[in-house]
This record gives structure tokens, sequence and C-alpha cells, in this order.
């Protein structure tokens, strides 16, 4: 239920769509159960959307675009739910970062994103921190973060060492819940925001010691921050201001295809608010993007009977990294009211609008449109008349 009400709260884009009636519904079958995944919903309504204005902007003589551009959420546009963007939005800049390679190119597709930070819907988002001074040599974080790759532990290094000026070769990581460090789940692009704000809390009253002190002094000090956010509002809640989350990334990315149909390029303008490790940051995106293309041209789960046919990850259809193709991701900083220094979460947004991109490019290529993902290659064929 939660997936189909992220699709539902996305379900409008990153656009101003000022009448908008959605209707969602849930279905049970006897297929495997689905857990959470990088995008939530969110990858599944885009690539319908994204496919629908392409197919628009085709009936209706519109440039594919400057459509886009035109109808993008800016300060004072509404999401599908309600929610007034008062600040933030980065759409339009992800845009204008891609309007050239769009414009020059033969066969290319375009798609846009949007994508919430944090849970929402009214659910409380918080996170904690502990900063203990072991030693002159030694300080120790404990946040109950999990570290899957994402680098939220080194997020956590440098948000330290910007607020308090220590040096980071002295600052060790501890992902430990017993130590009264909890964070909830890691999902919803929602650590670094969280941890970052948290360990700002909590470096204030050291900060303001080592005006006076030093680390020796400091020795078995412990420092406690977090930060929480309970002010968005449940689905159908009878509020003056609906706010289903307290933050949003944006993103653009455009596919361009060579002669042969084949992929040879993925542009791909994130709005981040604030880019804290540009190395992580473009980790992240380019991960994003081969998981995106995986799901957009070979990967499909077959079921008979509610059993898979196989369970080897090749057979499933997932890319190997020697078939990913020339990537070039562009940071655009749009800072957040919210997050700390601007952030904004980038874990899943890279994942959003790809397929649609690949689905729109493959339209410019062969004049069809695909309506189902994957995307076989045999199907794609090119009208030589």
């Amino acid at each position: 239920m939660k997936v189909l009400e992220r699709a539902a709260g996305h379900a409008t884009g990153p656009y101003h769509i000022p009448n908008v009636d959605i209707i969602s519904r849930a279905v049970y079958t006897n297929n495997l159960p689905c857990g959470a995944m990088r995008g939530f919903g969110v990858n599944q309504v885009t690539f319908a959307v994204e496919s629908c204005i392409d197919e628009l902007c085709e009936k209706g003589g519109f440039d594919r675009w400057q459509f886009r551009y035109s109808n993008a959420l800016v300060e004072g546009g509404v999401t599908a739910t309600g929610q007034v963007i008062h600040k933030g939005s980065g759409v339009r800049q992800t845009l204008l970062a891609l309007k050239d390679v769009f414009k020059n190119a033969k066969y290319a597709g375009i798609a846009c994103g949007i994508k919430n930070t944090g849970i929402g819907n009214g659910m409380p988002d918080e996170g904690k921190v502990k900063i203990e001074i072991v030693s002159p040599e030694k300080v120790i974080v404990h946040h109950g973060w999990t570290e899957m790759g994402q680098g939220v532990s080194t997020m956590a290094v440098q948000f330290l060492c910007e607020e308090t000026g220590i040096a980071p070769n002295i600052v060790e990581v501890r992902v430990d819940t017993s130590k009264d460090a909890p964070a909830g789940m890691t999902t919803a692009s929602r650590a670094t925001s969280i941890i970052g704000n948290s360990i700002a809390n909590a470096a204030k009253n050291l900060k303001e010691d080592l005006k006076t002190k030093s680390l020796d002094e400091l020795t078995g000090n412990v420092y406690e921050g977090k930060w929480v956010c309970d002010w968005t509002t449940k689905p159908g809640a009878d509020v003056d201001e609906i706010i289903t989350h307290y933050s949003y990334s944006y993103a653009t990315q455009v596919v361009v295809l060579n002669e042969d149909g084949e992929i040879e390029k993925v542009y791909a303008a994130h709005d981040a608010g604030k880019i804290i490790n540009p190395s992580l940051f473009e980790g992240q995106i380019e991960g994003s993007i081969h998981m995106g293309l995986g799901y957009a041209l070979t990967e499909e789960l077959e079921l008979a009977n509610g059993v898979p046919k196989s369970t080897r990850l090749r057979k499933m259809g997932i890319l190997r990294a020697k078939e990913t193709p020339e990537m070039e991701v562009i940071g655009i900083e749009v800072p957040d009211p919210h997050g700390p220094y601007g952030v904004k979460g980038v874990g899943e947004i890279g994942l959003v609008p790809t397929a649609a991109a690949v689905a729109n490019a493959f339209y410019q290529y062969d004049g069809t449109r695909y309506y189902k993902l994957p995307i076989k290659k045999r199907e794609i064929r090119k009208d030589k008349n």
C-alpha cells in the first residue's frame, strides 16, 4: 500500500497541474511478496506520465523540452497531493542544463523526475546522533543508519568536521543503535538530510566548548543531537496546508541513441540542493542509471504459478557493468529550506526518469511507443523507409 501511496503522491511528476483527480488501487495477487525498492512506486508512475507527455506533445504539436519547462514546478506550484512547493524546486534548472544536448541530438529521449526526501505522509521522521570525545586523538560519531555503500558514514564525518573544525583523521564512525542513537529506516532518501541536521544540532554545544577548551580537556564528554520532522500531514487529513513531504529532489535525464539504435550516452542533471561529496553524488546517480537501464531494457522476473522460473540474476536480465553506456552527471544546487546546508536526498531520484527517457528515445528512433517494460532488444526495429 505504501508503494501505491508514493506512486499516487508523485503522479503529476515535477509539474504544476492545477486540476487533479487521482484514483489508485492496490490489488492482491498470489505472486511473490515485494519489499521496498529504490524509487518505491515513483519509477513506475514516472514511466507512464513522461511517456504520455511525449505522446501529448506529438499530438498537440508541442516542443518536448519546452512543454516540460513551461509546466515545471516553480515556487508556488502544487504537487499531486496538493502540497505547495514554497522553495527549492530545481526542475527548471535541470532542464536548462540539458537543453542543448537534447536539442542537438538526432535520436534523444527526455524525462524529468521528482522524488521525496523523508517518509512523510504524517509519519514522524527522526534521527539521533551522539558525539563522544574519547581522547585528543579520537572522536566517535554514533549513529543508527545502515551504511550500505551510499556513503552516509562519510557524510557524518564531513558534517562534523564542517561544524566543528575537528580533523577528519581522528573521527571514527560507529553504527550502533544500542548507544541510544536511533535513526529508523535507511530508506526514503532520508539519511543524509536527517543525519546532517542531527550532527549540526549535536555540534552546537561542542563547538561552543571548543572555543575555550581543548579536546584533551573535553575527553569523556558526550554530545547528543537529533532532528525531528513531525509536521507532515496524513493523506486525507483536514488541515489548512497539505505537507506530504518536507523535501523533494528533482532531475532531468536525456538518453541519446546512435544510428544503430544503441544507447550512446545518458546525461543526467540532478538537483541535490547542496552537493556535500561530489564523488558520492556522482556514484549514486551512475548506479541508479545502471539500475534504471536494466529496469527499462532487460530486467524481468518471470513467474509460473507464483514461482520464479529462474533465480539466476542473469536470467532475470540484470545488466553487467560492462554493458553500461557512457554517462555524464551534472550537479544542480537549488538549496532546500530544511536540509543541512540546503541538502536534498539523491538515493532514489537517479532511477526515477531513466526508463521513460529510454522509451522516449526509442520512439524517436523507430516510431514505436513502448507501453510495457522491459523493452526487449528484439522489439526495436528502425523503419528503413
